[in-house]
């Protein structure tokens, strides 16, 4: 992946990264609170040699004070050192918990030692701590006796005073929100790009574009109040969604202009993708426009085209097909447009070998010979073969994907679905696109309005107001 992918990783995951760096902040917050304040008290020795009466002999002494400083430094730790402070300091502590508490270093280069304290009582500390600038240099000077009456060659000499810390050296609040923060921030952004590579469902413009060749005719930004107003080219035609419709139909006048498709089975991979709300909200856009338009509610198995444009449904499209009667005792007009709508009637028994049958092809020829367009709402393709054998009939299939609906694996088995039926594939539409999203296709958040509407929704109020069945065509 390039810069511009985790560019888009972070704006499509900026949650998952916020949410992970605040749980990291917020832990690194309440490890702070919690934790015991530490104090610490250092003291400093110098050691030389006994005997440094020429330069010859210091640096003979300087060279094995140097490498004596070292044992010494370990010698801080050892009980033979630890016994004599305790009862020094008189601290309650056995020599192994003390020892813990003891940090020794030796600047290189040096005949320094540095001793360090630690302990959650500042006054401890510097007793610890005094206790060893008054214990260690005696036992390093009989450590250093090669016998009981002779001098040390050694001489351990105190530099610094151990005295009472003012403040805790930890916890550091600064320091540990800003390494909270810096740790949430990597952790964050390392789970939204794992989220990334981990997520299944199609969600953008760039994940169609992987999977198909197809070209994607528009995206249609996501409403949550779809359910309640789908027909939102009537209820509010200046949204920002009716114009993504718009610029649908639009783009459909540029396909295969040679050939341009008439007839056209909008359908989906599965279930709930929204095919049927952009079938009637496409049909009524190219309505609109001054085409002559036919849609066909051909889901014969949950029909709903007509539930959402408020029409009677009871016979339809599988009365034509059997004869019972002719398409112009079924066709239903819709509103004041050229718009013509031919329900699906009662559900058969054999969908897929009825929308196949000699009568639809039919059917299909001569609503070609009366409309502009024709759009048939077909079935999901995954889970029944209706759609794939009403797309050989026709010229072409739209395929409806909801942007985090459809797993990309179901995309692609229904374009090769229609693909294996020589059916042909007209372009995606890419159905509830977030509405943060931005560029190409959805940047549909910036409406312009006629400024008498002042920014409000008129129409949506009108049509929420008053019965559906209202504001629609009646039969005919």
């Amino acid at each position: 992946m390039d810069l511009m992918s985790y560019v888009q990783i972070i704006r499509r995951r900026w949650r998952t990264l916020v949410t992970v760096a605040l749980g990291v902040l917020a832990l690194a917050a309440a490890l702070t609170l919690l934790s015991t304040p530490q104090y610490t008290s250092s003291t400093q020795f110098f050691v030389s040699t006994a005997d440094s009466a020429n330069s010859s002999q210091l640096a003979q002494g300087g060279t094995f004070t140097q490498q004596r400083v070292k044992s010494y430094s370990e010698l801080l730790k050892a009980p033979k050192l630890l016994d004599p402070v305790i009862a020094e300091s008189g601290v309650d502590l056995t020599p192994t918990t003390l020892g813990e508490k003891i940090t020794a270093t030796t600047p290189p280069d040096t005949v320094l030692i540095d001793v360090t304290v630690t302990d959650a009582s500042p006054t401890r500390a510097r007793d610890i701590a005094a206790g060893i600038a008054e214990v260690f240099p005696t036992v390093v000077s009989d450590l250093e006796k090669v016998s009981p009456s002779a001098d040390s060659p050694v001489k351990v000499t105190l530099l610094r005073d151990p005295t009472v810390a003012e403040s805790p050296v930890s916890p550091n609040p600064v320091r540990n929100i800003a390494l909270g923060l810096v740790l949430g921030l990597l952790l964050g952004f390392g789970a939204a790009v794992l989220k990334h590579l981990m997520d299944t469902k199609l969600r953008s413009k760039e994940d169609v574009e992987v999977l198909t060749d197809a070209v994607l005719l528009g995206g249609i930004p996501f409403d949550p109040d779809a359910d309640k107003h789908p027909l939102i080219i009537q209820a509010d035609p200046h949204a920002g969604r009716a114009e993504a419709f718009r610029a649908l139909r639009t783009n459909l006048q540029f396909i295969d202009a040679a050939n341009h498709p008439r007839v056209m089975v909008v359908t989906s991979a599965i279930a709930n993708e929204g095919k049927t709300s952009t079938t009637a909200n496409l049909a009524l856009a190219m309505a609109e426009s001054g085409a002559s338009v036919c849609v066909v509610e051909g889901d014969l198995r949950r029909p709903r085209l007509l539930n959402y444009l408020g029409l009677p449904g009871s016979v339809g499209l599988t009365d034509v097909l059997i004869g019972r009667y002719t398409v112009d005792d079924v066709l239903q007009p819709f509103g004041d447009q050229s718009l013509s709508v031919l329900g699906a009637g009662a559900s058969p028994p054999n969908p897929s070998e009825l929308l196949g049958s000699t009568a639809m092809r039919t059917l299909l020829d001569d609503l070609r010979r009366r409309f502009d367009y024709v759009l048939v709402d077909g079935a999901p393709i995954l889970p029944v073969t209706d759609s794939s054998v009403l797309t050989r009939l026709a010229d072409g299939a739209l395929v409806v994907a909801g942007s985090g609906i459809v797993n990309k694996t179901q995309f692609e088995d229904a374009l090769e679905t229609l693909e294996t039926v020589n059916g042909t594939v007209l372009g995606v539409v890419l159905n509830r696109m977030p509405r943060e999203s931005r560029g190409g296709y959805y940047d549909y958040r910036y409406e312009y309005r006629p400024q008498a509407e002042g920014g409000r929704r008129s129409r949506r109020l009108q049509d929420e107001a008053r019965p559906r069945r209202d504001t629609i065509g009646t039969r005919r």
